[in-house]
């Protein structure tokens, strides 16, 4: 059923994403990547902590996937960062493999012992940071900036400029700022979004401001704590951002990170970018992060969530296995998911007769009632839907009983 852009074997979205009168303000760069901060910026989150052997597993599966960057973790945490570094810059992967670094040389010199392609180099440009929690001036915080960026180079480094907080900064300081970190000789600038707090329109706003002022490719690394992480990663690239950063599962400190999973198929599907992951292992990338980290996904999460392609109410069952895009905007093969059917207090008929025939079992249309009267007392009692077995428990008890 290959159409439309937005209607195609694996998604039927909104064809008003592609009228001219909605994309006409888009500046889609021609390549987009993602750089992925499962490592560092996802093992963050508070009580994760992820062994070096670990941060392999987890870096190969991105790799496969098809990243183009992995943050592979902060040389200055542990030795044990450090040798999960080196463990992954020697597995030859198709990825750039990227430090993350304080504006310190003694960093950027621990990375360079890790064998990294580039480093992601973070400092404060926001009034809250430098006065009340670093206590530098607006010089000072320049200065350094300039001085390792200089450093990084010297040493043969891709350097990626992080000035969080950017949202928060003083947009006539951020400007003067911008363009001498770009006359330091960085390569990429990222616009940090460091609390989510900006609106998608903003972000986009200050973007395209950014682009105004220096010649460099821009990224964007954004939070999740107001709920926009996604949203504002998506109006950062339509505003011309190249590289977005994020995490699998947004795991990550606070609300978290954008999550990597749905940025991806919001390029692909939304903005119709020929972006080329392997989509089909994203389930299976979610589950191997969860496993990893024991940080649960949240069943409603989207893309990967269990809930997303589940059902309980019978309203349109029947329509959701034969044709899943008629109730839902994705293939759940798509992201490598399947259709699952729960049975419940919200269950009708059609919900009991398909279970029947997955679990091989036949009934009669009046035991089928019986079964339903029953699940539906069931789940009410338990106050959850139904495990396949006692589903099997109650239709082996109405059968015996029919049967008598």
């Amino acid at each position: 059923m290959e159409r439309e852009p937005w209607a195609t074997n694996n998604w039927w979205v909104s064809h008003l994403n592609f009228l001219d009168d909605v994309r006409r303000e888009f500046e889609l760069p021609d390549r987009i990547e993602i750089h992925d901060a499962t490592l560092r910026d996802g093992e963050q989150t508070p009580g994760i902590v992820l062994r070096k052997e670990e941060k392999l597993k987890i870096a190969e599966a991105l790799d496969e996937i098809g990243i183009e960057r992995i943050e592979a973790g902060m040389p200055a945490v542990s030795s044990e960062d450090r040798e999960a570094i080196r463990l992954i810059t020697k597995r030859g992967m198709e990825a750039k493999v990227m430090a993350f670094c304080r504006a310190l040389k003694k960093d950027i010199d621990a990375s360079l012992e890790c064998d990294v392609d580039g480093v992601c180099i973070e400092w404060p440009v926001s009034y809250p940071k430098l006065k009340y929690q670093f206590k530098w001036t607006e010089d000072e915080v320049t200065q350094k900036a300039i001085d390792v960026i200089s450093y990084a180079k010297q040493h043969g480094l891709y350097t990626v400029a992080f000035p969080y907080d950017t949202t928060r900064a003083d947009l006539a300081f951020l400007e003067e700022h911008l363009k001498k970190v770009e006359e330091a000789g960085a390569d990429s600038i990222v616009i940090v979004d460091t609390v989510g707090c900006a609106l998608p329109n903003a972000f986009a706003y200050l973007v395209r401001r950014v682009r105004g002022w220096v010649r460099l490719p821009l990224e964007v690394h954004v939070h999740n704590d107001l709920g926009l992480a996604t949203a504002n990663s998506l109006a950062g690239v339509a505003a011309g951002a190249r590289v977005v950063h994020g995490t699998v599962n947004g795991i990550g400190e606070r609300g978290g990170n954008a999550a990597i999973e749905e940025v991806m198929v919001g390029l692909k599907v939304l903005y119709g970018v020929d972006v080329k992951y392997k989509f089909e292992k994203l389930y299976e990338l979610s589950r191997l992060v969860e496993e990893l980290t024991n940080f649960k996904v949240a069943p409603n999460k989207p893309i990967v969530g269990e809930n997303e392609f589940t059902r309980e109410s019978g309203i349109g069952i029947r329509t959701l296995l034969e044709f899943p895009l008629a109730m839902l905007p994705l293939n759940p093969e798509f992201v490598g998911q399947r259709v699952r059917i729960l049975l419940g207090k919200k269950s009708g008929m059609e919900s009991v007769r398909i279970k029947l025939e997955e679990l091989g079992i036949k009934a009669k249309e009046e035991e089928m009632r019986l079964i339903l009267e029953r699940v539906k007392a069931e789940s009410i009692k338990k106050k959850s839907t139904l495990e396949d077995q006692e589903f099997r428990n109650i239709v082996r008890q109405v059968l015996r009983e029919s049967f008598d």
